[in-house]
């Protein structure tokens, strides 16, 4: 029987403590904020959006969404986030991700302030994940009764945060209980939005990580052989029933499904064929309600914890 890992499970625990923090910080006369940058819109972006907005309004966090056309040249939107840098009403930027090729996106997320840097896209904020450089090690238990409570501050870098979505599969884990340390993790997809950061935090918490890829050969061998498989590549984007499939699994693994696209009808699916992963893993996060629901509750996290550290 495979069990599913729902996020909504993880936001029931967290969603009190982020409504007391917002509404402190608006006793003392500030309204924490998230400005979504957005570059067009694609399906997945939206639904994203979706899911921010009515978990911001949940917690007591202003959205201000911030939409440019496709065609917009990079100047103007390193123009755009230099002026959310100046904003002090703003505490946190979230940059929608890809941009399009002609908008250089290392440029513009080289622009955002790393104070206002909540998903961890800026080169300090990166750079600090390499280097292992945590405040504190996560904002979850990972064994005993304490399982899925506080135990602090999100993960904290010496500059900026951790990226969301990285962040949020250590979260799972950590909930469920599922142990990383001497574990075998298997990491499909290597980009600098999920693939690498996962890979980094799974490594501080002595997992034996190894990151694949579309190249990579014998990729189902190396998949099915691991404890834990991250599915963070877009294999799915040719259609649902197509990505992970049954080659990929054992038994014994859990698999966290980071994948989200969109049908022609607007319903969400993720890199894994979750028919065929059930009933052939112990432990899969569902797509919608697995890992993006985490994600959204850490990007909030991060946002209310950056306008703690600017009302200081």
């Amino acid at each position: 029987m495979t069990r599913l890992l729902y996020g909504k499970e993880i936001a029931e625990k967290r969603i009190p403590n982020l409504r007391e923090r917002a509404a402190v910080l608006r006793g003392a006369g500030v309204v924490p904020c998230l400005a979504a940058f957005r570059v067009g819109d694609r399906g997945d972006d939206l639904a994203y959006g979706r899911m921010i907005a009515r978990l911001a309004e949940t917690v007591g966090v202003d959205m201000r969404l911030m939409v440019m056309p496709p065609e917009t040249e990079r100047t103007r939107l390193i123009e755009r986030i230099a002026a959310l840098n100046d904003d002090p009403s703003v505490h946190g930027v979230l940059i929608f991700r890809p941009l399009p090729e002609h908008a250089d996106e290392s440029a513009v997320c080289a622009a955002l302030d790393p104070r206002k840097d909540v998903d961890g896209v800026t080169p300090a904020s990166m750079a600090a994940l390499y280097a292992g450089a945590h405040k504190s090690a996560c904002a979850y238990h990972n064994k005993g009764e304490n399982r899925g409570e506080p135990s602090g501050v999100p993960i904290r870098l010496k500059e900026g945060f951790a990226p969301c979505t990285a962040e949020a599969v250590v979260a799972v884990l950590d909930h469920f209980g599922i142990e990383t340390e001497g574990k075998r993790a298997v990491i499909i997809g290597r980009s600098a939005v999920i693939g690498k950061p996962v890979s980094l935090l799974l490594l501080s918490r002595n997992a034996t990580v190894t990151i694949c890829h579309r190249k990579t050969g014998d990729l189902p061998r190396l998949a099915s052989s691991s404890d834990i498989l991250v599915v963070a590549a877009g294999l799915a984007a040719r259609g649902r029933d197509f990505g992970v499939g049954e080659q990929y699994f054992n038994l014994g693994q859990t698999v966290v499904d980071v994948g989200i696209h969109a049908d022609a009808s607007g319903k969400l699916y993720g890199d894994v064929n979750a028919g065929a992963a059930m009933g052939s893993v112990a432990n899969l996060t569902p797509v919608p309600g697995g890992v993006g629901t985490v994600t959204t509750l850490v990007l909030l996290e991060h946002t209310l914890q950056a306008a703690e550290d600017a009302a200081r």
